[in-house]
């Protein structure tokens, strides 16, 4: 990305509701911006509108429509979504569980042209679109999960190729929501690899957790979010503190450090 790219994202005074019974703030007046590039993680416990965010990013949840609030996306307010989401790589749990019991690991991949979760007798993937499936999955060191079932991967390499069918499309930047989620502590080491490798190619990662443990030595900045407004912004050495993450989460914590990795004791 060129120092002169418009930034990823550009919220101001942004407010999103949520729920269907009675609908509350996701998202509580939250200015923020995230640049072209940018290694950046929001870092909140459940339910404080992390996975609200990412849904506004893509375009799945709204703003409230208001003076002085405005959203922009890589430089722009209105969006052809099927365009904006070729844009961004979508690494999300929702995303695996929509996916049909005999979706293989190319079906899953090459879904990500169609911002869907498997194909369908509409979709017509060209011989260019077999080609990159099959390259992105190689580039994983995931190319034998080609033909297998989602179903019958471990829950490793089921990530593994949600990350290759994000990144099938070369996008401009990577969204992690939740990624470690239900992984074991091998397929954990192996997902922050893969992420580092991916930070350092000069793709943007944007992770969204509740986890210290998955800010990778790569993501530079870190923004605190609690029951949907922002808490804290800044460089990580200054906002991953004890003091901040006991604030942030409710209970004493202590913090440690150990090759680039944070982690709480």
């Amino acid at each position: 990305m060129t120092a002169s790219a418009p930034p990823l994202l550009f919220l101001e005074h942004v407010t999103v509701l949520r729920g269907t019974r009675e609908q509350r703030p996701a998202l509580d007046d939250v200015t923020l911006q995230v640049g072209a590039g940018e290694h950046l993680c929001i870092l909140g416990p459940n339910g404080c509108g992390k996975s609200t965010l990412i849904k506004t990013i893509t375009r799945e949840c709204y703003p409230l429509a208001r003076e002085g609030s405005s959203i922009s996306i890589l430089g722009r307010e209105r969006w052809n979504v099927l365009e904006l989401r070729s844009l961004l790589g979508i690494v999300s749990p929702d995303l695996l569980a929509s996916c049909t019991a005999d979706a293989t690991g190319r079906d899953v991949v090459l879904s990500g042209f169609f911002s869907s979760t498997r194909i369908f007798p509409h979709h017509q993937p060209d011989p260019g679109h077999l080609a990159r499936a099959n390259e992105t999955l190689s580039r994983l060191g995931i190319a034998h999960l080609a033909d297998r079932p989602v179903v019958e991967m471990s829950s490793g390499e089921a990530k593994r190729t949600l990350i290759a069918r994000a990144l099938v499309h070369e996008p401009r930047t990577l969204l992690f929501d939740e990624p470690s989620n239900a992984l074991d502590i091998g397929a954990q080491i192996e997902l922050r690899d893969t992420m580092r490798k991916l930070a350092r190619s000069g793709i943007g990662i944007l992770l969204v957790t509740h986890h210290v443990s998955e800010i990778i030595p790569e993501i530079e900045r870190v923004v605190l979010l609690r029951e949907g407004r922002i808490l804290a912004d800044g460089r990580k050495s200054s906002i991953l503190t004890a003091e901040h993450l006991s604030n942030l989460f409710g209970v004493t914590v202590r913090l440690g450090q150990n090759d680039g990795y944070f982690h709480l004791s």
